[in-house]
């Protein structure tokens, strides 16, 4: 069915904008205010999901109290009579998304970039603040005004309200599930530290022209989200400064507790960076981010384990090794907030010791049992002896 040529007896339709699996963007004239504004038309299918509509309808208010520059303002909602159609009023953007803006040149300029972030962090931190969770940021939600260059954020309407009919939508989930945030990739329920996850993902994308990890399913990207180091921006634009590359990539943490804790922080950190300067925030989750990476280099149980299960030559008295001294106790901010996950990896890392030791085992008897080697294979007691002492680190270090 072609859409209606106008809706609610006062918007004027005058020529597409865009279209995505759920809605459609016209470019439409407000005959009772004169002024352009922008249409979204929702698909007919979803008129039939009561529940959607009624979603939709709720965030539709909550986003029409937004009033920043740096978002794009509701104006209206409703069901056109004549169509039937459900439909949203929005501030018209003269100007490109930021998706447009890739398409067009791959990367964008390194100013350019932390000024559409900035805008997009402010549109953000003012949203939290009013408890509205975006969800969906990505590129073609990011708007420039095409005089001014203002970016603004758009969609707030719509976002959660889409969210469960999105999910169980996997091809149309596909193309933009690289700005999710891998808690939102879970299930769990998306917070301020998802929006900050997904801006993130946007700012690495204008500076590289490539995403934090590439994938070509829902499952290989969880996986590289939680497991894969994101590459250093330098590497594909040393032009970058240092410390614009760190905090961009301090936004795109597993963790949401390893993250910005709020978006004003962001926009601080990359205005600071681009002159390669770092902040008291940068500075702080930079500190904490290299001492988490010491503490889980000093306490990989697979290493020391190693170290205590030395073979020891017959004759020669067993005497365990002894562990590196553990660097001074610090208690990070976040220490708390990363407990569990350090004790989820205990046993992982415990199994990884097991077969580590075995394997040194197996080893030392083939190398000293084949003859001719100089060197007695031990006997059972020694080994007896050395397994137990393994047993008691894993208990200890597994606690």
């Amino acid at each position: 069915m072609s859409p209606p040529t106008q809706v609610a007896g006062r918007y004027v339709i005058e020529r597409r904008l865009g279209a995505g699996g759920m809605s459609t963007v016209f470019r439409a004239n407000d005959t009772v205010l004169e002024r352009p504004v922008a249409v979204k038309l929702l698909a007919e299918h979803l008129a039939d999901d009561e529940a959607f509509v009624a979603r939709f309808r709720r965030e539709a208010l909550s986003a029409a109290r937004l009033q920043h520059p740096n978002i794009v303002q509701v104006f209206d909602s409703g069901q056109d009579p004549e169509s039937g159609r459900h439909y949203i009023v929005m501030e018209y953007v003269d100007g490109p998304s930021c998706a447009d803006l890739l398409r067009e040149r791959r990367e964008l300029d390194v100013d350019q970039t932390v000024r559409a972030i900035r805008d997009a962090c402010h549109g953000l931190d003012y949203a939290h603040r009013a408890g509205v969770i975006h969800r969906d940021v990505k590129p073609g939600n990011l708007l420039q005004a095409a005089e001014t260059w203002i970016t603004k954020l758009a969609d707030f309407g719509i976002a959660k309200a889409a969210e469960q009919t999105r999910i169980t939508q996997v091809g149309s989930i596909l193309g933009t599930a690289a700005y999710l945030s891998p808690e939102q990739a879970r299930g769990d329920e998306a917070g301020p530290a998802s929006d900050i996850y997904s801006l993130g993902v946007c700012a690495y994308q204008f500076l590289t022209g490539r995403l934090p990890h590439e994938y070509a399913s829902l499952t290989e990207l969880a996986l590289k989200q939680q497991q894969d180091p994101v590459t250093p921006i330098r590497e594909y634009r040393p032009e970058v400064p240092p410390a614009l590359d760190q905090a961009v990539r301090l936004s795109l943490d597993p963790d949401p507790g390893h993250r910005y804790a709020s978006a004003l922080d962001m926009a601080d950190a990359l205005e600071a960076g681009l002159h390669d300067e770092s902040t008291d925030v940068t500075r702080q989750l930079t500190q904490e981010e290299t001492y988490e990476a010491t503490r889980a280099l000093d306490d990989t149980a697979a290493t020391r384990a190693m170290a205590a299960t030395r073979v020891v030559p017959a004759g020669e008295a067993a005497t365990p090794a002894r562990p590196p001294a553990a660097p001074q106790e610090r208690r990070a901010p976040r220490e708390d907030a990363r407990r569990a996950s350090r004790r989820r990896w205990g046993t992982f890392l415990a199994l990884l010791a097991v077969l580590a030791a075995i394997a040194v085992v197996v080893v030392a008897l083939s190398s000293t049992s084949g003859g001719g080697g100089g060197v007695d294979a031990p006997n059972s007691n020694d080994l007896e002896q050395q397994i137990q002492q393994l047993r008691d680190f894993i208990q200890e270090q597994t606690r």
